[in-house]
């Protein structure tokens, strides 16, 4: 995977993009960094990574089950950032995820973040109604193609 494509679709090697965050080398500069670094652990089944990066007041007992459930049950298929916007450390960033549902399903969600001794986390997020996507625009999964020629 180190070679290829960043699953958040930032255009960038894996290695060079979510993989340092989710090693723990680096930490997330700004919400939408981490947002994108948690689509890719959702994307990649890294739950470890995924608690940590919940704020803790947002952490349930049965955290790590409910994750590996929809991590389980759940095929992403892409990402696309719409917003986002950060006062101090306060951020909030909204996002269309894409996954497998007869056929194409979306998370359409304004999530709330805030940076803690310089550690970026998120809170929680409003669910928003879903896209209107065109037949001529770009597919979600960054293959490059019309939406109509790849996932339409």
């Amino acid at each position: 995977m180190n070679n290829h494509l960043c699953p958040c679709l930032s255009q960038r090697p894996y290695s060079e993009c979510c993989q340092p965050l989710h090693k723990k080398q680096q930490r997330a500069e700004n919400a939408e960094q981490l947002m994108r670094s948690r689509y890719s652990a959702f994307y990649l089944g890294e739950v470890d990574y995924l608690i940590a990066t919940l704020h803790p007041s947002k952490r349930r007992l049965d955290e790590r089950e409910l994750l590996q459930n929809t991590i389980n049950t759940t095929q992403w298929l892409g990402l696309k950032v719409l917003d986002h916007q950060q006062k101090n450390e306060l951020a909030e960033v909204e996002f269309v995820a894409f996954y497998e549902d007869s056929p194409v399903g979306q998370l359409h969600e304004r999530s709330r973040f805030t940076c803690e001794s310089g550690e970026w986390f998120y809170h929680d997020g409003i669910i928003l109604p879903a896209i209107k996507l065109g037949r001529n625009d770009p597919c979600f999964c960054g293959s490059g193609k019309k939406l109509k020629r790849c996932h339409g």
